[in-house]
Parts: C-alpha cells; structure tokens; sequence
C-alpha cells in the first residue's frame, strides 16, 4: 500500500502556495503583516470596547491611530496653505504691524518682500509688544525684529520637520513648493494636532461668531470661517474644493484667482455668490455669501 504522505505532500504543496500567495496579497511580499499594520487591526478590535482599569481610552486609542500613520505625513499634508497664510509686507509700519497681530490671533506672522513667494523672514508678537510695554519710540522700521525663518520642502516628512524645528528652536518653518516657491507656512502646533487632533485655546472664535445668518437670507462671514464649518452650517457644496485652501478667504482667492477687492461678486459653482464686503489688498477679511437663484426667478430675469 502507497504511503499516505506520497498523496498528500503534493495537496498540501499546493495549499501552502495557495496561502502563502494569499498572505503576499494582503500583507506584502514578504507574507507577514508589519508592527503597524497588527497596531492597527488590534486597535479597530477592540474600538467599541468600554475600557477597563488601566486599559486604552477612546481618545488614547484614537491618538495611537493618528501615530501610526504619523511617518506616512509630509509638510504639504499640515501646512497652511498659501491662500489662508496671513503674512506682513517688509516695508509696513510699526503701528499696522501691531494691528495685524491683533486682529490674526497669531503669535508669529511671515515677512515677505514683493510677494509671497519671497519670504524673507518672520515676526514675533513679544519682540515688538516689548517696545510698547517699555513705552519706548515707535520704530521707523521693521527690519530690526525679523528674525531667520527655516525653508523646508513640501515633500519632507514630518517626523524629520519636527526634529529639526526642535534642534533649531524654531516654531515655523516656511514650506517651499518644486519652483521655490511659497507652498505655505507649518508651526509645531500644526504638527502636534496631527496625533492629538484640533488644538484650540481662548482665543479661537466659535464657528457660529464667524458665521452670522441675516433676515434678508444672507450669511455675513469673517474670511477666517473655516471651509468645514462653513460646509456644516451652510451648505455642504461650499467645502467641495479641490485646492488646499481651508477658509472663506482662501475659497475667495482661488475664485479670483488673486486677491479680490472689496466689492467684487465671485460665482461659485454650486450657485452661491460670494460679495467681498472687506479686503485690504493683500487678504480678503469679510465675505456676504448670497444663497442660490430660484430657477424661475433667474430665467425670469435672464428672458
């Protein structure tokens, strides 16, 4: 009688091809799932679970998520693009310097020179918010607190950004498109908020104080309304872009193509109109969003 073994050896040949080939599909050549991709599945397991004493909170296990895909991230991916950054010409005064820091929130603002694509530096609120505690003369000039900025490619990993913004003390980093020039500007805070999500603090505004609905059916808005919530309150169509851009200002300018002045009406494709109420020239600051024509109302007029 034939040995057993001789049957089955070809069978069981084929059956380890077979999921070998299979585990090569899913998990990659080398047929074995990485560290990552296990963290991950164990995660998802365990993702309706009540946690116990000592085990993972929601939060915790949402963090770790965001971590694992965290290498996968480059400075394009947190960068504030272009369109929303709010930048200080070189030539400014002292006076309209410390009013754009009060009116952007923001404790450090890039310099440029022409235009964005040369920035030449950036600003700290504390430098110059110590002349006036001090009571000393304005300066004629802002070149005495430019301070060095870092240039960063697009394409850099965020793991590598973050380590050389903390080896250089610098908390941003001004990120350059493949011709040189300014792709947008990245903070550590923007880094962070990719693993520990939205960091807001007291001076963040609520979306509703930027968003306000009139009785004649408008919607007056801050340029700094954020796309999302814009998307949310008002009309899901006006957070459909394919450009970077994140607020109403930035929707505003890729419209336009360019900053557009106060006055100016920008058609968007869902049939919104968006009024430029206020701009200065270099930012667009407050917006009318005008709702969608009736279909016969607008053929009435067009006839």
């Amino acid at each position: 009688m034939a040995d057993d073994s001789s049957i089955t050896a070809p069978a069981q040949q084929g059956g380890g091809r077979f999921w070998k080939g299979l585990r090569s599909l899913v998990f990659g050549d080398d047929g074995e799932p990485s560290l990552r991709d296990e963290l991950e599945a164990a995660i998802d397991e365990h993702r309706d679970e009540r946690p116990g004493n000592g085990d993972l909170s929601p939060i915790e296990r949402q963090m770790l998520k965001r971590l694992l895909h965290f290498g996968e991230t480059t400075a394009d991916d947190v960068c504030v693009p272009r369109a929303d950054i709010i930048a200080i010409e070189e030539k400014e005064s002292f006076d309209e310097v410390v009013r754009v820091f009060i009116e952007a929130g923001h404790s450090r603002l890039p310099v440029y020179r022409g235009s964005l694509d040369q920035v030449i530096g950036m600003l700290h609120i504390r430098d110059l918010f110590a002349v006036l505690a001090a009571g000393e003369e304005r300066p004629t000039s802002i070149e005495a607190f430019i301070r060095e900025p870092r240039y960063v490619p697009e394409s850099m990993g965020v793991i590598d950004l973050l380590a050389e913004m903390q080896s250089t003390r610098t908390h941003m980093a001004i990120v350059l498109d493949e011709y040189s020039g300014t792709e947008g500007i990245v903070t550590i805070e923007d880094i962070v908020e990719e693993i520990v999500g939205e960091i807001e603090d007291e001076h963040d505004e609520e979306a509703a104080a930027l968003l306000t609905y009139t009785p004649e059916g408008h919607w007056e808005a801050d340029a700094r309304a954020e796309l999302d919530d814009v998307a949310e309150l008002i009309d899901p169509r006006l957070g459909e872009i394919d450009e970077d851009v994140d607020t109403l200002g930035g929707l505003a300018f890729v419209l336009a193509g360019r900053v557009p002045e106060a006055g100016e009406m920008l058609a968007h494709p869902s049939g919104w109109r968006l009024e430029v109420t206020e701009s200065d020239g270099k930012r667009v600051t407050r917006l009318c969003l005008h709702p969608p024509r009736p279909r016969g109302r607008a053929e009435d007029r067009d006839g």
